[in-house]
Formats: structure tokens, sequence, C-alpha cells
């Protein structure tokens, strides 16, 4: 099975974002982050990390999660981590 692709994953987050911001409809992009995006503050962001290895059935190390900048990071490491 090929892995997934960036707009797969990213479709599959919309609606862990949805939930974890509380925001129905929002679209999350590649370069969607805390910084540009409402509601997203460090309880948000482990709430969104816990629901993304659930969803993925993947576990983030902490060096890992340290790189992360936006959500292309997320959906570049969700990659990698389902080769």
């Amino acid at each position: 099975m090929p892995a997934p692709t960036q707009e797969e994953i990213l479709e599959k987050l919309q609606p862990i974002f949805e939930e974890a911001l509380d925001e129905p409809g929002l679209k999350v992009t590649l370069k969607s982050s805390a910084a540009n995006t409402a509601n997203w503050d460090s309880l948000t962001h482990i709430d969104i990390i816990e629901s993304v290895e659930r969803r993925f059935d993947v576990r983030f190390g902490l060096g890992e999660l340290q790189d992360l900048k936006d959500v292309g990071d997320l959906v570049r490491l969700v990659i990698q981590k389902t080769k």
C-alpha cells in the first residue's frame, strides 16, 4: 500500500482540528499553526496530538513534537510514521 499523500493526511486532520479548536467548518492548511489559528493553545495542542496519534495509530517522540512548527510539519511526520 502506498504511503498517503499530504492532501490525504490533511483531509483526515480537518475534523480533528475542527473538534479540538471547537470551530466547525475550520479549514486548516499546511501553513496553519498555533500562531495563526484562533483557540490553538498549549492544551489544545496536546488534544490535537493525542487525536492524531489515535487516528493514525502512531506515537510521536518528544523531540519530534518539539520540531513541529505548523500543520505541514505534522503532516510530514505522520507520513514518515505510517510508511
